[in-house]
């Protein structure tokens, strides 16, 4: 099937504004994710709406795998014994406008508190492509937005409460925790129940978002630090034919020290004159406004609106972070095989995120350039050639996003990160009988 006959078989759904939360599921039904790609290993689901009922479920079962917003395409949050869903603990606990922070409770999705804190006149630093994905899902898994100088999502965590195995209450800050918090933060899910969130937050601005297309390749090439640089969170999208870029996405901060000034011609691109969406054949209704429109942090930053199906809907996605310093390379050797990747792929997208010094982060302490690929939901064409994508970024120390698909030998994985044997032995503190372990996790994090 190709690209086009694909998506003109969805086209009609992705227009419709999602009616039911991401959470229904019918009677009888097997339980998946929100891509449909993963059937989860059981149907034994708890659902908690406070510490205490937390600590009863821990208390009655061996095995627990807390399940968030299920927009991992992987297994790292599946289970075949029992999953907890804290879906119903969503609210805001505190907003301390001293200490420019937020307290929020582990199941709140971003796109319900971005609207919460701009109109108390605050805002985060950054948000993901989608505003669907929970607080505490997002930064366990180190799950990230863009721009040269804007950390992850977890590099804004200023504390976190959680529930370990053994049914404690573990409070733990950035000011007073040191190397066990930054273990912590990206904790996986192994280290225990993640109930409480404290993040870092920002007086409010706007943001426009400008749109171009058809960026040469040879001028992303001679370019790129140039292009990234150009407004507070850049996206480049591709699907790696015809030596081109085929849009850049350019968030700018109205009143910023370099407000993007929208050039009609960006480096042989050249500006649209209409709101797009990352896969040109689809709608851009369910895209954040575009055409250099301002509007609040929360509705910019994302790529997809929160009332509205995110990205393609049915699909299967990957996504390779490796040094800054060698984006261009990296992007040039996925270039050259095109012809292998365009038949499978939807599209891809390119992005920069700052370091940090979370032990778990695939930005711990190197500047990074994120390749992501979206991929048509066909597993098995997608798994044959993902080593393929691979073995061409191995050289480049790739590190895959935990939440999305792979293939890297664990092996491979475990040497990217030099804090690995310090955080299991964390873990091992935590939850010695690997109460919260899981497949997933026993085989690319715990076997040595």
């Amino acid at each position: 099937m190709n690209k086009r006959t694909f998506l003109n078989l969805f086209s009609a759904a992705l227009a419709s504004p999602v009616v039911a939360p991401l959470f229904a599921w019918v009677a009888n039904r097997k339980l998946t994710n929100w891509a449909g790609n993963l059937t989860y290993g059981t149907d034994r689901l708890h659902e908690a709406g406070s510490v205490e009922q937390i600590r009863s479920v821990l208390k009655s079962q061996d095995k627990v795998k807390v399940l968030g917003s299920r927009h991992c395409f992987n297994s790292i949050a599946d289970s075949r014994y029992n999953l907890l869903s804290l879906k119903s603990m969503h609210e805001i606990v505190a907003l301390d406008t001293n200490a420019l922070t937020v307290t929020v409770d582990a199941g709140i999705t971003y796109g319900q508190l971005g609207p919460y804190l701009d109109a108390k006149g605050f805002a985060l630093h950054n948000l993901a492509s989608l505003p669907h994905i929970s607080v505490a899902g997002a930064c366990s898994t180190a799950t990230h937005g863009s721009g040269e100088k804007n950390g992850n999502l977890p590099s804004a965590v200023a504390a976190l409460e959680m529930v370990t195995a053994s049914g404690d209450v573990v409070k733990l800050s950035r000011q007073s925790d040191g190397d066990t918090f930054l273990a912590a933060v990206v904790g996986l899910g192994a280290l225990g129940v993640v109930t409480r969130i404290t993040l870092d937050i920002q007086p409010t601005y706007a943001v426009r978002q400008y749109v171009y297309r058809d960026l040469p390749l040879a001028q992303m090439k001679e370019h790129f630090d140039e292009i990234q640089a150009s407004g507070y969170s850049v996206s480049l999208f591709t699907d790696w034919q015809k030596k081109r870029i085929n849009e850049i996405w350019i968030k700018s901060r109205v009143g910023g020290d370099k407000e993007f000034l929208a050039p009609a011609e960006f480096f042989g691109a050249k500006r649209a004159t209409g709101n797009l969406h990352p896969i040109a054949e689809l709608s851009p209704e369910n895209c954040t406004e575009q055409m250099g429109v301002p509007g609040p942090w929360f509705e910019r930053l994302p790529h997809f609106k929160m009332g509205f199906t995110p990205s393609a809907g049915k699909e299967l996605q990957s996504e390779y972070l490796l040094p800054r310093r060698n984006a261009v390379d990296a992007i040039l050797a996925v270039e050259r095989l095109n012809d292998q990747i365009t038949p499978h792929l939807l599209i891809s997208e390119i992005r920069t995120i700052a370091a940090d010094d979370l032990w778990m982060s695939t930005a711990y302490r190197q500047p990074s350039v994120a390749i992501h690929f979206t991929w048509k939901p066909d597993w098995p064409a997608v798994r044959r050639l993902l080593p393929i994508v691979e073995k061409e970024l191995s050289a480049f120390q790739a590190r895959p996003h935990w939440g999305k698909l792979f293939t890297m030998p664990a092996s491979e994985i475990q040497s990217r990160y030099p804090k690995l044997e310090d955080f299991i032995q964390l873990a091992n503190t935590y939850d010695a009988k690997g109460k919260f372990r899981n497949d997933f996790l026993n085989t690319n994090v715990f076997a040595r």
